[in-house]
């Protein structure tokens, strides 16, 4: 697949004026409440039963009929396709440096690599940084938003929501989508696949959820400090950790004793002394 530089500044010509008018301005401190906690919560469980009666069944089958050496190759392969949406917001960003080097990657890749079946680039130092819209607005100072929890799509915030529209855009798998006509919509069915091949990816980190309390909390947290870490290029400042991992409103006594006794509960009854 070719990469047309002008194309993608043509298309992220709207975009930069729009990130251009919130020029001068620095990273919004994240939030830490979770003001529709209770919405959140239902559409969780939503996502968690759709993921047990269809997506996860799906993806355990993928893992089942491929190798690992398969799946590295596709995961590869998409890794390469999605890298129009980094490259258009490091320009974003103001990023040159990372611009240069990530049309570099996708060049290399999507040639020497065989459409990114391969990762020469990496052996060549061109390694992967990945970026996304919802990083360009953190960056350039546009406030978080609440956590938001939606149907079939997951966690997010107000502020990563936009993300999904606007990196569509710059995303060769939406352009084949949006300009081929398929019965039964299978002109989608590449992105469909993708989706499928992150969620067999995730299989792998399912045990991180054995013995945890509630798991609503945990993905919540792990997607907040995740998505600080994408912020700030793994580095964040001390006081943000801080910020993040703050107990002043938080009764840790209390919450500590809720997960011994969940962990209790869930341990085998010991049979009686006789």
């Amino acid at each position: 697949m070719a990469f047309n530089s002008t194309h993608l500044l043509r298309r992220a010509g709207p975009m930069l004026l729009c990130v251009a008018a919130l020029a001068g301005c620095t990273v919004a401190k994240p939030r830490t409440d979770d003001p529709y906690e209770k919405f959140n919560r239902k559409m969780y469980a939503f996502n968690d039963a759709a993921d047990k009666a269809v997506i996860r069944p799906v993806a355990a089958t993928y893992r089942k009929v491929t190798s690992d050496t398969v799946r590295r190759l596709v995961a590869n392969f998409f890794a390469n396709v999605k890298m129009p949406i980094t490259i258009a917001n490091d320009v974003l960003q103001v990023e040159p440096r990372s611009a240069l080097r990530n049309t570099g990657r996708f060049a290399v890749n999507t040639t020497l690599g065989f459409a990114g079946l391969f990762d020469p680039a990496s052996e060549m130092k061109l390694t992967p940084d990945e970026t996304d819209f919802g990083v360009t607005l953190a960056k350039w100072g546009v406030p978080e938003g609440p956590y938001l929890v939606l149907p079939l799509v997951g966690p997010t915030t107000a502020r990563d929501f936009w993300r999904l529209p606007v990196d569509s855009y710059f995303d060769p798998l939406s352009w084949y989508g949006d300009r081929n006509d398929g019965s039964f919509l299978s002109q989608h069915s590449p992105n469909v696949f993708y989706l499928v091949t992150l969620r067999a990816r995730g299989i792998d980190a399912e045990s991180l959820l054995e013995g945890v309390y509630d798991p609503y909390i945990f993905y919540r947290d792990a997607y907040r400090q995740r998505r600080l870490y994408a912020i700030y290029n793994g580095h964040p400042p001390d006081e943000i950790i801080e910020q993040m991992q703050g107990t002043n409103d938080v009764d840790v006594d209390e919450l500590l004793k809720e997960q011994h006794e969940y962990e209790k509960s869930k341990q085998p009854d010991k049979p009686a002394h006789e």
